[in-house]
């Protein structure tokens, strides 16, 4: 039998205590004061597992989704206010047709030090870095990648995206809520990090000197990526080991996401298949 939680329903679109829920594409545009949105039900799961790194200030659920999410609720120490309304009401709160009827608002808190995201030298260390992606998709979709790949945290220069963005986090799986991540400045700061923390730099690029299957394992690296078209600063890529991916004739690149989880695999793979998944060890 499923749990019950409490709710406190909400008919009036204008009621005060949903105001973090109002108009939420106009909002995203201009930030929110340090809260964020999630969206759909695998994301908000995420968000109250306890694997996240942000709480949840509130709920606000479709009538029908309430029954569905009562054991994620239920097993809070301390649940946050859970909202119920139609999805007619909950439309009108937002500005746009709601769909999956599942949101919650996050709090971002304070943003870790970036030096202090790094797993300490002579250790194992692989970071990925990315400079100037403005994508949401890609930038939630190297999230997702990064923390199915064994990085053990991203850094973002000044000009990407916000992963904390709702459908940064929804492309990601939630992952963006669980992968510890800081932000930088720009490039310089990036190269300047992995100088302190002994990491390899590693720039992936269409240009690149070496192909990635050919790397040999590294312990420590940081893997930089940048956008799609215009790829990483050639500054940059002269002060790191340039990578490529083989590709057919005619083709220039990957997708970002795609091109980073390619290289991941192989600077994370052995370390995958020998600790953190035994069952790869016995296939050919």
């Amino acid at each position: 039998m499923a749990p019950l939680i409490e709710t406190i329903p909400i008919d009036d679109p204008a009621d005060p205590r949903i105001a973090p829920y109002a108009a939420m594409r106009e909002r995203d545009l201009v930030g929110r004061a340090g809260r964020f949105v999630v969206e759909g039900e695998v994301t908000l799961r995420v968000l109250l597992s306890g694997r996240a790194r942000f709480a949840a200030e509130s709920i606000l659920l479709a009538e029908e989704r309430v029954a569905g999410l009562a054991d994620a609720v239920a097993a809070l120490p301390e649940a946050p206010p859970v909202y119920s309304a139609s999805r007619a009401v909950m439309s009108a709160i937002t500005g746009f047709p709601i769909h999956r009827g599942v949101l919650a608002i996050g709090l971002r808190g304070s943003e870790p030090a970036p030096d202090a995201l790094v797993p300490p030298s002579p250790g194992r260390a692989i970071l990925v870095g990315l400079v100037g992606l403005t994508n949401h998709d890609n930038v939630g979709g190297l999230f997702r990648n990064a923390a199915g790949l064994g990085a053990d945290a991203v850094l973002l220069d000044g000009a990407t995206c916000d992963p904390l963005y709702r459908k940064a986090i929804r492309v990601s799986a939630g992952t963006a809520l669980t992968l510890p991540s800081a932000r930088l400045p720009d490039a310089d700061a990036l190269l300047a990090l992995a100088e302190r923390h002994d990491l390899v730099p590693l720039a992936l690029t269409p240009a690149g000197r070496e192909t990635v299957s050919a790397l040999p394992p590294l312990r420590r690296a940081l893997l930089l990526l940048g956008a799609e078209g215009p790829g990483l600063p050639e500054p940059v890529i002269a002060r790191c080991r340039a990578l490529r991916i083989p590709m057919s004739a005619g083709v220039d690149s990957l997708n970002v996401a795609t091109a980073g989880a390619i290289a991941l695999h192989h600077l994370a793979g052995h370390h995958l298949a020998t600790r953190d998944n035994p069952w790869q060890l016995s296939q050919p």
